[in-house]
């Protein structure tokens, strides 16, 4: 336990950015899913703007430290890669 002022003092800075970060998070992933949703159901448009938002809540994430740059590149990479598919109508390939 922390016994000095500046100690607690970083206890509740720690806590209160912990609970933002987890926030940020759970933001990020659900722009994610719901990215992933809209190529899965098929509709170009929804997905396009699905991705768009996604991709900025990756770069905003990434800005505040939350996400690795490479992870969010990779995973704009992916979702992108998935929805240019249904755009252009290119046949997934199984596997």
């Amino acid at each position: 336990m922390a016994n000095t002022r500046q100690a607690k003092k970083r206890v509740r800075q720690s806590e209160r950015r912990r609970l933002a970060n987890v926030a940020m998070r759970s933001t990020v992933r659900t722009g994610i899913r719901r990215a992933r949703e809209a190529v899965a159901k098929g509709t170009a448009e929804e997905a396009q703007q699905a991705f768009q938002g996604a991709s900025s809540l990756l770069d905003r994430a990434v800005r505040k430290g939350i996400v690795h740059r490479n992870h969010a590149a990779r995973l704009k990479s992916r979702l992108n890669r998935n929805v240019k598919k249904l755009v252009t109508g290119v046949a997934r390939k199984s596997g």
